[in-house]
């Protein structure tokens, strides 16, 4: 069932947002402090997270920025008062998918809601890999190879993703460039690319199992195929 996270610390409306969540066939979890919220992330993955800025213990901004750099995949909805241009623009600026103001149809969230759901599995490339040696979960951000979890970095697994996605065809440099941003919002370089790029093949690869291909002066190729 999908997860999805509700971050509002008004009780009367995290619940109406909650069941209506349920009734719509979601499973939702209630946090209405930014450190509950920090918590919950640290146990089961969640879909997708519905956020307020205004918190009794912290920033709704500075906790989005800490969901993308936990969960990058996991798109964030703000749901808040704040209704300035500024505000809704360094809300986007920092990742959400999507930015809505009080008061609201709670049907409109709904809909709202589904198309960033969908626009997630239309962009994902599938949800993993699995070859019977690598298996890659996008959504629960694992990786296990040859039997063994391994510890893959939150820039490893969009470049995993990308790859995948683009599987038997050339991912270029500047593409992977423009798509990869590091855990601080900065842009990463030529020379950080290749290095997060040998990191990873060491990490997924052995001497039987080759995933990753250099294409000299182009980019690189994603070779696994799976069962």
């Amino acid at each position: 069932m999908t997860k999805i996270l509700v971050v509002e610390d008004d009780l009367a409306l995290s619940a109406g947002l909650c069941f209506a969540l349920d009734e719509a066939g979601y499973l939702s979890a209630a946090a209405y402090t930014c450190e509950k919220a920090r918590r919950f992330l640290q146990g089961e993955p969640f879909r997708l997270a519905i956020l307020d800025i205004n918190l009794p213990d912290g920033d709704g901004f500075a906790l989005c920025r800490e969901f993308k750099t936990a969960a990058p995949e996991m798109p964030v909805i703000f749901l808040t008062a704040n209704d300035l241009e500024q505000d809704e623009l360094h809300g986007f600026d920092l990742g959400a998918d999507d930015y809505v103001t009080k008061p609201f149809s709670i049907q409109i969230l709904i809909r709202r809601v589904e198309a960033v759901l969908r626009r997630g599995v239309s962009n994902a490339g599938g949800d993993g890999f699995d070859d019977g040696f690598l298996r890659l979960d996008f959504q629960a951000m694992t990786a296990v190879r040859g039997g063994d979890k391994v510890a893959i970095t939150p820039n490893e697994y969009k470049l995993l993703r990308l790859l995948t996605a683009k599987a038997g065809t050339v991912a270029t440099r500047r593409l992977l460039l423009e798509k990869l941003w590091d855990m601080e919002g900065n842009f990463v370089d030529d020379h950080t690319l290749t290095v997060t790029m040998n990191r990873l093949r060491a990490k997924i690869e052995d001497g039987r199992h080759t995933y990753i291909q250099t294409i000299r002066g182009m980019g690189y190729v994603w070779t696994g195929a799976q069962e």
